[in-house]
């Protein structure tokens, strides 16, 4: 499952998501299987949210096979196809293979010059990587 929208002006979830979106997908990776009627209780405590509108999302993440839906006597439950940190690792990527496909080097100086700002456990892991596939080469 690739989603195909990212807000670069955003933050967190709301880059792949839209705002109640985002907000369910946590609550389902906090609480892994739940009703629609669970989602929308948990909701109503932040901000009061209609359950036809926390229904109508709920099976379009389905629709995007982001969410499963399983029935369970009457009730329907809803849980994430993959979790939160599957979910990010897919998407970043996706994200970064469509980057290199398109731009090359471009990204690679980027991401490079953005190695200034982290620490120094990430530029080790990238050192031991680099060194990985230089060897399989």
């Amino acid at each position: 499952m690739l989603i195909r929208k990212f807000n670069k002006n955003e933050s967190g979830l709301n880059r792949f998501f839209g705002p109640l979106e985002a907000k369910i997908m946590d609550i389902l990776w906090n609480n892994c299987e739940m009703t629609i009627k669970n989602v929308q209780q948990v909701l109503d405590r932040e901000k009061g949210t209609n359950f036809n509108t926390v229904m109508t999302v709920m099976n379009r993440l389905v629709e995007k096979e982001i969410l499963q839906k399983r029935t369970e006597g009457r009730s329907s439950l809803y849980k994430p196809v993959l979790s939160r940190d599957q979910f990010l690792h897919t998407q970043s990527k996706e994200m970064t293979n469509e980057l290199m496909d398109e731009f090359g080097t471009v990204v690679v100086s980027h991401m490079l010059d953005a190695l200034e700002d982290v620490d120094d456990d990430l530029v080790a892991k990238l050192e031991k990587k680099i060194k990985e596939l230089k060897k399989d080469k």
